[in-house]
């Protein structure tokens, strides 16, 4: 069966356009608690959400059609993606709801499932609800109508959570943070964390109004913390973005670290601590410096597709515990079952403290390959797989760059386009293939 509404992390799309509409969203409830219902006699989910005014439209259709289904509803109001996992398994529920577009702006929207386990769900459980979409409604009677409460604390024990990911030993004080939220599902939680961890707060990207999320700040707008780091001396910054499953920091010197840099810190903070870690998983984009880096500490690096799902599958499949990319999805499977932008500035953090070392210092040897991405419109119908010119000149480029570089080429899953992407020491070098490739490309 084809996918009709799931891509690879939910369903997401244009607040008031299919399927981001409150009767699909309505349908959408029903089908998911049919598909719970065929397991489970009386399921109970758990809805969050971020900071989106759309938020409480789509919360109030799922709601609507859980309860047609006979499906028990606890709502969280805003909270981080990854709190919905933790409290989904921690609460023994039967499935986790995510109301968020993560990053995007805020007239997006999109809906995301846990597993009582707090895991993504399989593509098997996608495709029952899609069955299930197109069947016609089976409404329950009045006496088996669903239920519906608010979960109060819920921020609070998320919050308990995340500082329980760390040694009982650890303590901020003495450090200066500046938190940046995004605007989004986070701004209530992240401040508290590192303040009930001993740490002097400043805060950006904590006034959400419903239409500012990833406005500006977050971690795909990360100018803001560099400067709110330098302006108020902090020691560093933590960037997340509007539902706080990524990360990306910044040093005093305002420098900002990404993904691919903060993966390699908690690997060699494992080994520091006499830890066996046989290897990590990156993706496709994972810089080729780290990769090298790695492997000087004897540490593999398995690069799974682009998007954290398909990083936790490959993880999971090895049976290891660290991965992550360089937009700052990052994967402690020791500390959660998903990735969290919080936790994750916890074990960075972590890091620094026990080994009385700046994550620069923690870094050293590490230098980023310069890459070049471009991207190249298709035309209509157009098979770049069969491109023999391209095939060519990609071969050429990389008899060329040898073992200082490499060749990353791959088309949009979301527009006519194809993604070439030139990794190399030499930053012009890797220009000039870039662009040699682009140009076959477009032959």
């Amino acid at each position: 069966m084809s996918r009709n509404f799931f891509g690879t992390d939910g369903i997401r799309g244009t607040v008031g356009q299919s399927p981001i509409t409150p009767d699909f969203m309505l349908r959408l409830g029903h089908a998911v608690g049919r598909v719970l219902r065929a397991e489970t006699k009386r399921p109970t989910v758990l809805i969050g959400k971020d900071t989106r005014i759309s938020g409480y439209m789509i919360e109030s259709a799922l709601e609507a059609g859980f309860a047609s289904a006979g499906v028990d509803v606890l709502l969280s109001g805003p909270l981080p993606t990854p709190g919905v996992a933790y409290l989904t398994r921690a609460l023994r529920l039967d499935l986790g709801v995510v109301i968020s577009a993560s990053h995007n702006p805020f007239n997006d929207n999109g809906v995301k499932f846990f597993s009582a386990q707090g895991k993504k769900l399989p593509d098997a459980w996608e495709l029952a609800v899609e069955a299930a979409l197109q069947d016609a409604p089976h409404w329950v009677d009045s006496t088996g109508l669903g239920r519906a409460r608010r979960l109060e604390d819920a921020g609070g024990r998320y919050i308990e959570f995340c500082k329980s990911t760390i040694s009982n030993e650890l303590t901020l004080k003495g450090m200066k943070l500046v938190v940046d939220a995004a605007h989004g599902a986070a701004y209530h939680v992240a401040p508290a964390v590192f303040h009930e961890l001993g740490a002097e707060v400043v805060t950006i990207g904590c006034s959400p109004d419903g239409l500012n999320i990833n406005a500006g700040v977050g971690a795909t707008a990360p100018k803001a913390l560099v400067q709110a780091v330098r302006e108020h001396g902090a020691d560093y910054g933590i960037a997340l973005d509007g539902d706080a499953d990524r990360l990306q920091m910044v040093d005093a010197a305002g420098r900002l670290y990404d993904g691919d840099e903060l993966l390699y810190v908690l690997v060699a903070d494992r080994l520091a601590q006499g830890q066996s870690v046989p290897g990590a998983v990156g993706t496709l984009m994972t810089n080729m410096g780290v990769e090298m880096a790695l492997r000087r500490r004897d540490v593999q690096l398995v690069r799974a597709k682009v998007g954290d799902r398909y990083v936790l599958e490959e993880l999971s499949a090895r049976g290891w515990q660290l991965g992550g990319e360089g937009s700052g999805h990052l994967i402690a499977l020791d500390r959660h079952t998903t990735g969290d932008g919080i936790v994750s500035a916890l074990q960075v953090l972590q890091a620094v403290r026990r080994q009385n070392r700046t994550l620069a210092d923690l870094l050293e040897g590490v230098s980023l390959f310069p890459q070049t991405l471009l991207n190249v419109r298709l035309a209509e119908g157009a098979d770049w797989k069969r491109n023999t010119q391209l095939t060519q000149a990609q071969a050429d480029v990389e008899r060329l760059l040898g073992d200082a570089g490499r060749v990353l080429i791959r088309a949009s899953g979301t527009e006519p386009v194809l993604r070439v992407m030139v990794e190399a020491q030499d930053a012009q070098q890797g220009r000039a293939c870039a662009e040699q490739l682009a140009e076959a490309a477009r032959a």
